[in-house]
């Protein structure tokens, strides 16, 4: 059986151990060098890159994220050993977790870091479609010939390269299509390399859970589990008409990705086209005080990343999901694209403000779209609030002090409620 060697990236006959260097990191399959589609996921990347710049933290429990009233944005995996989840109340997070060293994010070092990745990447094949900081989609077909390897031996050079280069480590899921490359990248996390074969995807997929599908969520899965589909092998005994009737374009989606077919090409260059964050309650809530300041702070997430991006939106969106799980969306276009918080946030409030009393709410969201360059947004002054100037000074001096000191160094009282 075809062999590769994860630790000298020799090639070799199936064993457990390679023959060259006798390392135990092996990956073996019957198609692991015909296989090209891959999905390259680091692994905590925000909690790596701190702990490659500060070595005494590696065998520590770390958090990235707000301050105790803020949420988790990315836990180390010791951290995620104990119950820490992505989005967790920090003061949930360190009851779990109380010896967890929290930390500020530091967007613009990730980055950097994300695309120091992705120059790596375009050495390898032009196909690249990013889906985050961390993560991205990769199409090696016809690299063999170019570099003289298999796709397999390239994605294992990769992930070494980032490894010794940038001191950060990924997964990496290989197969024939999209749909399965994302899920193999889970199988082995951390540091993992997982394949899933073309004639094993019937076998692999039967007895698999439909939450595995990338955008099911809780909504679409409360629908599912109403209508008894609950592994993929339920799914199956449903034909495509009834899919379609019960589930509408989804429902067609749902047939396809119960057979492992999925056409979805790996889109080179695809421009982001929203910037977005949302928050799940643990406990449904109608507190007017409260949601304003979560959409403070959702405002103030989507604004970091978007200056860590260099980029603005003109259209800003608030999504607000029921306790019964049916979801409002209200989205307004700004004469001026924006990518400050205090222009975020205060047309968030206004649509929310607008939208009346229809909670309690299990979900609050805030995005930004129709992107644009900074350097094309926040310019026009706005004359019917002469004191936006201000404030956007304000911000940007903020800026400066979050990033120097942390997130806590400066706040607003409103992030407090």
């Amino acid at each position: 059986m075809p062999a590769l060697c994860r630790s000298c990236l020799q090639s070799f006959d199936t064993g457990p151990r390679c023959p060259a260097c006798h390392s135990p990191r092996v990956r073996e399959h019957p198609e692991l060098f015909t296989l090209s589609i891959a999905h390259m996921d680091c692994d905590a990347f925000y909690a790596s890159v701190e702990k490659r710049d500060n070595p005494d933290l590696a065998a520590k429990p770390v958090i990235i994220g707000g301050g105790r009233r803020g949420v988790v944005s990315t836990a180390c995996y010791i951290a995620r050993i104990r119950g820490v989840k992505s989005a967790m109340p920090m003061f949930q997070a360190l009851k779990l977790c109380p010896d967890a060293v929290v930390l500020p994010p530091r967007m613009k070092l990730y980055a950097e870091v994300s695309r120091e990745i992705r120059a790596m990447m375009e050495e390898l094949t032009p196909a690249i479609e990013p889906l985050s900081l961390d993560e991205a989609f990769l199409d090696l077909t016809g690299t063999a010939r170019l570099h003289g390897q298999p796709p397999a031996v390239m994605l294992a050079r990769l992930v070494r390269r980032m490894k010794d280069e940038l001191g950060v480590t990924g997964s990496i899921g290989l197969s024939h299509n999209k749909f399965l490359a994302k899920i193999a990248s889970d199988l082995d996390k951390p540091n993992g390399f997982s394949v899933i074969g073309e004639a094993e995807t019937a076998g692999f997929l039967q007895d698999k859970p439909v939450r595995m599908i990338w955008g099911v969520g809780q909504a679409m899965q409360a629908q599912l589990d109403n209508a008894g589909i609950h592994r993929f092998s339920d799914l199956l005994r449903w034909d495509k008409t009834d899919l379609h009737a019960r589930f509408g374009a989804m429902g067609d989606r749902l047939y396809h990705l119960a057979r492992g077919e999925d056409r979805r090409r790996v889109s080179a260059n695809a421009p982001v086209k929203s910037i977005s964050n949302e928050t799940t309650f643990f406990e449904d809530t109608s507190d007017p005080d409260l949601l304003d300041g979560h959409i403070w702070r959702l405002a103030e997430n989507v604004s970091d990343r978007a200056k860590a991006r260099e980029l603005a939106g003109r259209v800003v969106t608030l999504k607000l999901k029921r306790a019964d799980h049916t979801s409002l969306t209200r989205r307004v276009s700004l004469r001026d694209g924006t990518q400050m918080a205090d222009t975020i946030y205060r047309t968030a409030r206004a649509l929310f403000d607008a939208a009346g009393d229809q909670g309690p709410y299990r979900l609050i969201g805030v995005g930004i779209s129709d992107l644009i360059t900074e350097a094309e947004a926040d310019r026009a002054p706005d004359l019917l609030d002469p004191g936006a100037a201000r404030r956007s000074g304000a911000e940007r001096a903020s800026d400066a002090i979050r990033a120097r000191f942390g997130p806590d160094a400066i706040r607003k009282g409103r992030s407090l409620r």
